[in-house]
């Protein structure tokens, strides 16, 4: 899951109370599917982009599944879209709970030089999705480099 650092970072997640924040204004149906499919207790990675060093900097859980998202019906949210409404939503959000930082980001970088991640999807040419799913390999090869960054 990718975010701004500047809007939202995982140190924004660890002071919110319990930890847990919704995930909110996923304005892509490919994105807002994979939110979709995510169950409670999953795990997710917590991306850092359009910053100094995008990269994996920790771990959160998904706390609750799959819901409307609110901001989609009020036109004073920059994520106000029209077509949506309470009565037809169109967009959802999840709410996550931080789990752990990593002492080193896994950074893009890193994460572009490994042969085992050449497919991931956050690697793929044009894809700017701030949600997307994570093979086992994936994710077990960026634990590897986290924990090889933490020696």
């Amino acid at each position: 899951m990718k975010s701004e650092p500047d809007s939202f970072s995982i140190d924004h997640l660890r002071s919110c109370p319990k930890q847990t924040e919704h995930w909110d204004g996923v304005r892509n149906y490919q994105a807002r599917n994979f939110l979709r499919a995510m169950n409670k207790g999953d795990l997710a990675f917590f991306y850092h982009s359009s910053c100094e060093v995008p990269g994996v900097y920790g771990i959160i859980e998904i706390a609750r599944t799959a819901y409307p998202d609110p901001t989609a019906w009020d036109p004073e949210n920059h994520h106000y879209d029209p077509r949506s409404t309470p009565e037809r939503p169109l967009w959802d959000m999840v709410d996550v709970r931080f789990k752990r930082e990593f002492k080193q980001p896994v950074t893009l970088t890193a994460i572009k030089m490994q042969a085992t991640l050449k497919k991931m999807h956050l690697v793929q040419r044009w894809n700017r999705l701030s949600v997307m799913p994570v093979t086992t390999q994936e994710w077990n090869t960026i634990m590897k480099l986290a924990e090889e960054k933490s020696r």
